[in-house]
């Protein structure tokens, strides 16, 4: 970082912000593999919280890669630059008071740690999509399991690159077993033990 940057205070603090849409910020984080359910899942709940009247906003991982990452392909240097940058603007929407949906496979630990530690505790929420592998590649919504085992896709999470699941996750979802509408209910619960949104 050059020596001239300076870190300027706002006039309005995060909790101001916060208080102001009557809600208190946090980033959901969806973890799992490509099928597991993050962006239907995510999506599902933002559709929820709005309903409620709650200020939310979703970040997917395909959506981000149009513009913010566009410049990054799939190796582990850039899966680790791209939810590096991720994280970044995750605590920028939070520190406006919003409620972060944030939707990426993210399939390294020490990755979601790093995004972990910019919150201050209790913000930062793992939602993993324990979903088994064989139901995704049963899905295959966009093809790519298919791809990544004719070689036509490489460093693919799964199948030739791999995915650290999370140990202790706050929540844990398996749409194998789950509906949308359950998966929705646990979260929309979870977030209410924590006073994060009111019951």
């Amino acid at each position: 970082m050059a020596e001239n940057i300076v870190w300027h205070e706002h006039k309005i603090t995060r909790a101001e912000r916060a208080a102001n849409k009557n809600q208190k910020p946090c980033l959901l984080w969806f973890t799992g593999l490509s099928g597991s359910g993050k962006s239907t899942i995510a999506n599902a709940l933002d559709v929820a919280l709005h309903q409620r009247g709650y200020h939310t906003f979703l970040l997917d991982g395909d959506n981000v890669r149009h513009g913010l990452c566009k410049d990054l392909g799939f190796s582990d240097e850039d899966r680790v630059e791209n939810i590096r940058r991720i994280g970044e603007v995750s605590k920028l929407f939070t520190d406006a008071g919003l409620i972060v949906l944030s939707a990426f496979i993210s399939p390294f630990t020490s990755d979601r740690r790093m995004v972990r530690n910019l919150f201050p505790a209790g913000e930062f929420i793992e939602v993993f999509m324990d979903t088994p592998l064989e139901t995704c590649e049963a899905r295959d919504p966009k093809g790519l399991y298919e791809k990544a085992r004719q070689g036509e896709i490489k460093h693919f999470t799964g199948i030739d690159s791999p995915y650290e699941a999370p140990e202790h996750p706050e929540v844990r979802l398996d749409t194998s077993s789950m509906t949308v509408d359950e998966c929705v209910a646990a979260l929309i619960a979870f977030m209410a033990s924590r006073g994060l949104i009111a019951d």
